[in-house]
C-alpha cells in the first residue's frame, strides 16, 4: 500500500521505516531537504530494535507536500500535536476522497485538519483516526538512525466520522495490525497516555530537573508518590469517559506498569523496557519541552475542559494545569485546544455525537 509519513521527528522515523520494512511503498516528508541527506548516503534508516539492527530503504524521501499526499492512500502524522495547526493549513489543499489520516495520538487535531480543509473549499470525503499514543517507543539516535524498544501491541482508535470506523480501522490494521476500534476521535482522544503520565512526571519532578544536567523522569522520577498522583489523575480520566458514556477498555495507566496486569498499549512490562534503554535521560525545559506544551498546554488542557463540559470533576487535573501555568506564565486552559476553542463546547451531548458520527 501506499502510505505517507509526515514530520522528522522520533515517531515519523519509526513509521517510516517499520512501514517499509513491512512491504510498503512509503513516501516519506518533510520540509527540510538536507535532513534527508544522511538516509540517502546510508541507503535507508538504520533500525535497532529486539530483532537486531539494519538499514532499512525508503521509497521516497520527499519535501513535495503535494506530491506526497497526491499519492498516498494512508496518511500518517506521528507529530506532536503542537504541529497540527500549521500542518492543517498546509495539507488541506491537497486532501483526496477515500484517504485515511491516521494522528498518533491525536488530541482532536483530526477537527484542526478538516476544518482547514473546508475553509479553503476542499469537501474530499477524508476520515482521520486518533489513537492514544505512539506506536513506538523510540528514539532517533543520529540523522539516519533509531533506537525502538518497543512496540505497540494494542492501540485503541478513535474514528472521525465515527459512521465509517469499520473500513477506517479495516485499512489501518493493514498497516498497524495491533489498531482496535475505540468509538469516536473525542474517546479516541481520551484514551491519550501523554496528558496523564507527563504532567506528574515534569512538575513534580521539577526541582531535579532545572538542577541536573539530565534526569530520567520514568526511573529516577517515577516514585510512589508520582505514581499515586499519576493513578488519581488516571482516575479522572476513566470517570469522564464513563460519563461521556464511553464503554471499556479504558487502558488504565496502571497497566503500563505491571508486569501481569491486562495488556496495555505496549505491552507487559514495557516500563521496564523503556528505562533500561537509557534513552529518556534527558535535559527537560519546563517551558518548552512537548511534555509541557504538548501534553499539558494540549493534552491535559481538552481533559480538563471535556471534564468541565460533562459536568465531572477532575481536581487534580485542574491543579495540575494550574501548577503549569504558574511554571509557564502562560494560562495554559485559555490558550490550550480546548472544546471552547475548537467550537464544541456549545453542543450537549447528543449534539456532539451526532457530528462526531456523522462528521460535516
Amino acid at each position: 500500500m501506499r502510505i505517507a509519513v509526515l514530520g522528522g521527528g522520533h515517531g515519523s522515523y519509526a513509521a517510516a521505516a517499520e512501514l517499509s520494512e513491512k512491504g510498503h511503498e512509503v513516501w516519506f516528508w518533510r520540509r527540510d531537504a538536507d535532513a534527508f541527506d544522511a538516509i540517502r548516503t546510508q541507503g535507508g534508516i538504520e533500525l535497532r530494535d529486539h530483532a537486531g539492527t539494519r538499514t532499512v530503504p525508503i521509497a521516497h524521501l520527499e519535501t513535495s507536500l503535494a506530491d506526497t499526499l497526491a499519492a498516498a492512500r494512508i496518511v500518517v502524522i506521528p507529530l506532536p500535536a503542537t504541529a497540527h495547526e500549521d500542518l492543517a493549513i498546509a495539507c488541506a489543499p491537497y486532501w483526496r476522497d477515500g484517504q485515511v489520516v491516521f494522528l498518533p495520538p491525536g488530541s482532536l487535531g483530526s477537527l484542526l485538519f478538516i476544518k482547514a480543509a473546508r475553509a479553503i473549499g476542499n469537501t474530499a470525503h477524508v476520515r482521520f483516526a486518533e489513537t492514544g499514543t505512539l506506536p513506538y517507543l523510540v528514539r532517533k539516535h543520529g540523522p539516519a538512525s533509531i533506537v525502538v524498544s518497543v512496540y505497540a501491541t494494542r492501540l485503541p482508535t478513535g474514528v472521525f466520522p465515527a459512521a465509517d470506523a469499520d473500513a477506517v480501522i479495516a485499512l489501518l490494521r493493514q498497516a498497524f495490525p495491533a489498531v482496535e476500534p475505540a468509538g469516536n476521535i473525542l474517546s479516541g482522544a481520551l484514551m491519550n497516555a501523554g496528558p496523564i503520565i507527563h504532567p506528574p512526571l515534569i512538575m513534580m519532578n521539577a526541582g531535579p530537573l532545572e538542577h541536573f544536567h539530565a534526569w530520567d523522569i520514568h526511573n529516577e522520577g517515577t516514585q510512589p508518590s508520582i505514581r499515586a498522583v499519576t493513578n488519581a489523575l488516571d482516575a479522572e480520566r476513566i470517570a469522564v469517559r464513563e460519563g461521556m458514556g464511553y464503554a471499556g477498555p479504558h487502558f488504565p495507566l496502571a497497566d503500563h506498569y505491571s508486569r501481569d496486569g491486562d495488556e496495555w498499549m505496549y505491552g507487559n512490562a514495557a516500563h521496564e523496557k523503556l528505562t533500561d534503554s537509557g534513552d529518556w535521560r534527558e535535559k527537560i525545559d519546563l517551558h518548552t519541552h512537548r511534555y509541557m506544551r504538548e501534553d499539558t498546554a494540549i493534552g491535559l488542557a481538552l481533559f480538563v475542559s471535556v471534564a468541565r463540559w460533562a459536568g465531572t470533576p477532575m481536581p487534580v487535573g485542574e491543579g495540575l494545569l494550574a501548577l503549569a501555568s504558574a511554571i509557564t506564565g502562560d494560562d495554559l486552559y485559555t490558550g490550550g485546544r480546548t472544546l471552547e476553542r475548537l467550537g464544541l463546547a456549545g453542543h450537549g451531548q447528543a449534539e456532539l455525537r451526532d457530528l462526531l458520527h456523522e462528521g460535516f
